[in-house]
């Protein structure tokens, strides 16, 4: 995961979604919800248990909905990914 999680990534989050125990596609579309309801240049992080949710989240920000800031895997299962919002 340590391309998408350069050291000097920003983690500080507008809102947090617990994603945990959702798995693909629910994570995604949950975020995608959040974030339309986010200014332009504000920050979501996801919790998520789902391995899948790392290339998930990848994908949907290679679609333009997001930036993806950074991604980090915890020694417990846990998945937290940071999103910007694009500016519509």
């Amino acid at each position: 995961m340590t391309a998408t999680d350069p050291p000097n990534a920003d983690r500080t989050a507008d809102r947090v979604l617990d994603a945990r125990d959702l798995r693909c596609p629910l994570p995604v579309l949950r975020a995608r919800k959040v974030l339309v309801g986010m200014e332009a240049g504000a920050v979501l992080e996801v919790c998520a248990n789902d391995p899948a949710s790392v290339e998930d989240f990848r994908r949907f920000c290679e679609q333009g909905a997001a930036d993806l800031v950074a991604q980090h895997a915890e020694g417990d299962g846990l998945y937290r990914h940071w999103l910007r919002r694009r500016p519509a």
